[in-house]
């Protein structure tokens, strides 16, 4: 009965970063897991929750660049200003990883990526944590990004990383606030059809979107982990 009824009092936000939605659907990615209600809202048309009304945010990845970035990306790092200095537990995933260290550490700790990761990945856990398990171990998802973040200030904890990418999951201090670089949220039939419509639209790094096509996918799972432990704050 206390677990239901925190589940209930749990109020989740997903601000959607897509640019097409026709291509990139991350509230559809990110609902099916979710155990809790939810509402989403559309950064790109200017609309951002009240991080007073919500316990827990959501911020998706985005075909956008970090690096460049348009007028409303300044709102949303406003928001993200504002809810993590009121507790709420944040996550976000790649544009919304990136997203979260541009708005809590600056713009000094993002960056173009030397060598994008497309397609499904292993990740090394540096750091133990609730959220991704003991360190040591290794994980397999999928990504896509072109951008990145690095050399974050000491009160950020990265938790895992690859030999491309050293920042590809940090912790805030010990607050319920995540970015995961991967888009563990997205599955094998999700992710491979996700790729398709991206190389059939003409989007940039054809060469690695086709690369990506053609590996055999793995998919460790690591998102129910994930998710319990956000909703659960940490």
């Amino acid at each position: 009965m206390a677990d239901a009824t925190r589940a209930r009092a749990i109020r989740v936000a997903i601000v959607d970063n897509s640019i097409d939605p026709s291509i990139y659907k991350p509230v559809e990615h990110w609902s099916r897991w979710l155990e809790a209600p939810w509402r989403a809202f559309t950064a790109r048309e200017g609309s951002l929750p009240d991080p007073g009304r919500f316990t827990h945010i959501i911020l998706t990845g985005s075909e956008a660049s970090i690096v460049d970035r348009e007028p409303w990306v300044e709102a949303e790092a406003a928001l993200v200003r504002e809810a993590a200095a009121a507790g709420t537990a944040i996550l976000g995933s790649c544009w919304g990883h990136q997203l979260l260290a541009f708005a809590l550490a600056g713009e000094g700790h993002v960056r173009s990526a030397a060598c994008p990761e497309i397609g499904w990945i292993g990740i090394h856990i540096d750091r133990q944590s609730s959220l991704l398990g003991p360190a040591g171990a290794e994980f397999f998802t999928f990504s896509s990004h072109f951008d990145e973040v690095f050399d974050l200030p000491p009160n950020f904890e990265v938790l895992a990383s690859t030999a491309s990418c050293a920042v590809e999951a940090f912790r805030l201090g010990g607050r319920p606030v995540w970015g995961l670089q991967p888009h563990p949220e997205i599955d094998i039939p999700t992710g491979t059809g996700f790729l398709r419509d991206l190389f059939e639209s003409g989007f940039k790094g054809r060469e690695a979107l086709a690369a990506a096509l053609g590996q055999a996918p793995r998919d460790s799972g690591l998102i129910r982990r994930i998710v319990r432990t956000f909703l659960a704050g940490g």
